[in-house]
């Protein structure tokens, strides 16, 4: 009988050997919107050992012209992305432990998530969570494999897989405005699987033990522009995430209310330091009585408030959709919790 990876198998830098290798790694994807999904059904479809995909949001329909994992019946549904991800990926291939974690990656829980993981993929989409990342890979040592894409363009760099190379906080300067978002420019989403591809790639790699050199790349799908660049000029030797004694600046947790507007449509989202389980359904039964279109399911409790949807998670998160407006956002919540 034929196996499973067997295509895979014939590839000579893989073989035989770089398959056990890679029915023994664990994987942690953070993230599950287009870069996060794409690249975990690839790494599936692999044949990973484990892998467990964490992400904060729900499915939305503008998602799914890029999110290819998704279909409309989860959005209908409202379903967290890393639960709907968790499904499709073990029907995927039933070989791998998936784990779906619904969650916000914070400064407090970041490093306990990652614990137990040899390889993480980024998946995120924003800068601070690509730093705190970044932090939280270097202090535990697990290789960490950046990827970024808008508009047409996309952006890979694998962190920590070469001694001495310098890590992200090293490279901001060479990075692209952050004012550059999928709400900002849009995004399609061949540049989404296309970037998804090279940061899988130099995974694969890594797990296999191949030589690698550190590179940052870039492409443009529209335009046909490329670009590679060594980045081991970089490395900055005071960097306090790199350093020969570095300080992580990006796990010092903030003993605040966090509040982020989301990429990609009007949302807002609060945060809670310290978060604790929310029993949904005496909250939805509290709030019947002033909300429309009150719907609940085992991760979420969703309504609409003063011409804004309101979606409250487990872990105490809430999401104001309708508004870029953090005090608006507040107002809105301090409404609805008297």
């Amino acid at each position: 009988m034929i196996g499973k990876y067997s295509r895979q198998e014939l590839f000579a830098p893989i073989g035989l050997v770089g398959q056990q290798r890679i029915r023994e790694a664990k994987v942690f994807v953070l993230g599950a919107g287009a870069l996060g999904s794409s690249g975990a059904e690839m790494l599936v479809r692999a044949g990973v050992g484990e892998l467990t995909i964490v992400d904060r949001d729900i499915l939305e329909w503008t998602n799914l012209h890029r999110q290819q994992l998704y279909t409309e019946q989860d959005v209908i549904d409202q379903l967290p992305k890393a639960i709907a991800a968790e499904s499709r990926l073990r029907a995927i291939n039933s070989d791998v432990k998936v784990r779906g974690i619904v969650a916000d990656v914070t400064p407090e829980n970041i490093l306990e998530l990652f614990e137990g993981h040899q390889f993480i993929l980024d998946g995120t989409d924003n800068i601070e969570t690509r730093l705190l990342a970044n932090d939280a890979a270097l202090q535990l040592g697990i290789p960490f494999f950046m990827g970024a894409c808008v508009g047409s363009y996309g952006l890979t760099f694998p962190i920590g897989v070469k001694e001495g190379s310098p890590c992200l906080h090293c490279l901001l300067e060479a990075l692209p405005p952050q004012s550059l978002t999928c709400d900002t420019v849009g995004v399609i989403s061949p540049i989404v699987v296309t970037t998804a591809a090279r940061q899988t790639a130099e995974l694969l790699k890594c797990i296999t033990g191949a030589s690698m050199e550190p590179r940052l790349e870039s492409v443009d799908l529209w335009t046909g522009e490329r670009a590679a660049m060594d980045v081991q000029s970089m490395k900055k030797p005071s960097c306090p995430s790199c350093s020969a004694t570095p300080v992580y600046p990006y796990l010092s947790a903030n003993e605040v209310i966090r509040t982020a507007v989301l990429c990609g449509r009007d949302t807002v989202q609060l945060t809670w330091p310290k978060h604790r389980q929310v029993e949904l359904l005496p909250f939805a039964e509290s709030i019947r009585g002033i909300v429309s279109n009150l719907k609940q399911n085992p991760y979420l409790v969703s309504c609409e408030y003063n011409n804004h949807r309101l979606v409250l998670f487990r872990d105490g998160r809430m999401l104001v959709h309708g508004t870029k407006d953090i005090m608006v956002a507040r107002k809105i919540i301090s409404g609805l919790l008297g």
